[in-house]
């Protein structure tokens, strides 16, 4: 009788072990609170194993205007990354009245690539855009060649733009104007007047994204890329090329495709996944450009030969 009284303990105490090992065991891959005490003596977790999802790549600060502020992903097989241009475009803010040129720059290298994601008539467009990218880079790269002596080590894309003269528009903007390379009645290659450019081109993207971010119309009908570019251009570059430039856009707008092809640039399949990663584009470059603006009014240049 005692016998059968120890093996039915024993047979308790091993169940109960037994119960007591596979409730720790799967304390391991229950999802406990989100995670946020894991690691402690009561919620151990496993390095590997993370049920949190990745934090979103737009900070909360570049929310639309409604607000939200989606997740905006990596995209794979491609050269645009909607995300890497609002980490560069963030980073050319510096305090409230000045832009930083190198990540400006990098802006544009990102811009560049999703021009150039929309076929090679395009080019029309983007090889000017990339010339006055590199130009403002080859400019500051032979100031600090002067300013030093000799040629740094560093690549030409960073070096003169990490301090010194280029480091932000305005201190560009000093350095040029006592230099005296900056003239208001005639064209010079100065980096001012090369800004003015990239600035007016950076208003056309931005007007043509703010119709893609848009509703139908009451027709319930999409304006297409085309009609959407050719209207941006009609407000921020057309007043200031030749008639024979004009007349190209006008083909360059016809061979451009189709929305559908607009919204896989920034890794989205419907209008409306697109909106509030769009919306959150625009107030990105609106914030950009409308420094940008300021600090050259300031000086008198928005209309620079």
């Amino acid at each position: 009788m005692v016998f059968l009284r120890r093996t039915a303990l024993l047979r308790y105490l091993l169940l109960s072990a037994t119960l007591a090992l596979l409730l720790f065991i799967s304390s391991f891959w229950l999802p406990q609170g989100g995670f946020r005490d894991c690691g402690s003596a009561w919620q151990p977790c496993l390095n590997f194993y993370h049920l949190t999802p990745e934090p979103p790549l737009v900070p909360g600060e570049w929310a639309g205007p409604n607000g939200a502020s989606p997740l905006i992903q990596e995209c794979p097989g491609q050269s645009f990354q909607a995300w890497r241009l609002l980490l560069h475009l963030k980073s050319s803010l510096a305090g409230a009245d000045d832009i930083l040129l190198e990540p400006y720059l990098q802006s544009w290298d990102q811009l560049l690539n999703f021009m150039e994601s929309l076929g090679t008539m395009v080019s029309l467009f983007s090889q000017k855009v990339k010339e006055k990218v590199d130009l403002i880079r080859e400019l500051s790269l032979r100031h600090s060649i002067e300013a030093h002596g000799k040629r740094p080590l560093q690549t030409p894309a960073s070096f003169g733009l990490k301090n010194g003269a280029y480091r932000s528009v305005r201190s560009m903007i000093e350095a040029e104007l006592k230099a005296g390379v900056v003239n208001f009645s005639r064209r010079t290659d100065s980096g001012c007047r090369t800004l003015l450019r990239l600035h007016r081109s950076l208003l056309w993207l931005k007007l043509m994204l703010e119709g893609l971010a848009e509703g139908p119309d009451a027709d319930g009908r999409f304006k297409t890329p085309g009609e959407l570019c050719r209207d941006a251009y009609k407000v921020a570059l057309a007043p200031h090329h030749p008639w024979v430039l004009r007349q190209a856009a006008e083909f360059v707008f016809l061979a451009l495709p189709d929305r559908q092809y607009f919204l896989q640039l920034v890794c989205v399949k419907s209008q409306w996944e697109a909106t509030p990663v769009l919306q959150v584009i625009i107030h990105a470059l609106t914030l950009v450009h409308t420094q940008t603006q300021q600090i050259l009014a300031e000086h008198n240049m928005l209309e620079l030969p």
